[in-house]
């Protein structure tokens, strides 16, 4: 990726601005656009097909803007359209774009802060019925206990 093409940050709202803070922290040498859909917000009761088809809208969006990465700062969207995305639609239309998650790079750190050996998840229900963050955080720490709770 070069340089000066600018990093996407997608979420459904406004929650991925802080995402974005942190990796704008992280890469001060790259530009950023950033895009909540708050027009559709929320998408956390949404069905998948929903979703899938919001969340690839706005991805198709980015690549407009000359985004090689788009980074999907929103839990619903990475939990239902991301795998979709990555694996039947890029392959397609944009093998040399990228689209990422914030599931997984929270999954693989999240049990260094338990003390007790479990965690707790607070999502839309769209994502906690997903199972992602059990599925993923299980593939990082087996022994870790994850409860979750759906939250409006």
């Amino acid at each position: 990726m070069a340089i000066n093409q600018p990093i996407g940050i997608f979420d459904s709202g406004y929650g991925g601005l802080t995402v974005m803070k942190e990796i704008v922290r992280r890469l001060p040498a790259y530009d950023f656009v950033y895009l909540g859909d708050n027009a559709r917000a929320p998408y956390g009761n949404r069905s998948f097909d929903t979703v899938y088809r919001y969340t690839l809208q706005c991805v198709k969006w980015f690549f407009e803007q000359n985004c090689p990465l788009v980074i999907l700062a929103c839990n619903t969207a990475s939990a239902k359209a991301l795998r979709t995305i990555q694996q039947n639609d890029l392959p397609q239309t944009d093998p040399h774009k990228r689209v990422l998650g914030v599931i997984r790079p929270t999954a693989e750190l999240i049990g260094n802060y338990s003390r007790t050996g479990d965690v707790g998840v607070l999502a839309t229900s769209g994502t906690v019925s997903s199972g992602s963050y059990a599925m993923e955080i299980e593939k990082f720490f087996p022994k870790l206990k994850v409860h979750q709770h759906a939250c409006p």
